[in-house]
């Protein structure tokens, strides 16, 4: 029995009872969920030797992924799908271990921008062998093709959720 068939049966009672209940909205939401579920223990799993947590690990990716190496703390939130006050405890996590440091913006006092320390570069640089076999293996029941068009599907259902 696949983890997910008790979440379909109690779908199909749900739909018996209210015919007008949307089964597969709901049914792909419910996936979803179990996914970010799995990737996000598989990921915590993957991370624990290194010293930091899954979404630690999001802020220094996003971090790594930029020219210099730096963001604001608005910029991480955006680009890490993370509320403000996460962000805040992340990236102080984050500074008192080393791998990121917090400065003033050059152009506005009023700004602070987080820059990835070289701990925090070789961190990564070590980490990432590991993660794209994780990657590799999480996705790995699918083809090219199927990851680019889940990878369409997926950004459509993004977009449509925008305004809410």
């Amino acid at each position: 029995m696949s983890s997910f068939e008790p979440v379909e049966r109690r779908l199909a009672v749900t739909c018996e009872r209210y015919p007008a209940f949307p089964r597969e909205p709901a049914v792909l939401v419910r996936l979803i969920k179990h996914l970010y579920k799995r990737i996000h223990a598989n990921a915590n799993g993957l991370l624990k030797p290194y010293g930091i947590t899954h979404p630690e690990y999001d802020v220094l990716m996003m971090m790594y992924g930029t020219p210099d190496q730096s963001l604001t703390p608005t910029q991480v939130a955006e680009a890490a799908g993370e509320k403000s006050a996460n962000v805040t405890r992340l990236t102080d996590q984050l500074c008192e271990k080393g791998l990121i440091s917090r400065a003033m913006h050059e152009e506005d006092r009023r700004k602070v921008t987080l820059t990835l320390e070289p701990a925090g570069v070789a961190l990564i640089e070590r980490m990432l062998p590991d993660i794209c076999v994780l990657l590799d293996t999480e996705v790995g029941a699918l083809g090219e093709a199927e990851q680019l068009r889940l990878e369409k599907l997926l950004k459509k259902m993004l977009e449509g959720m925008e305004g809410l």
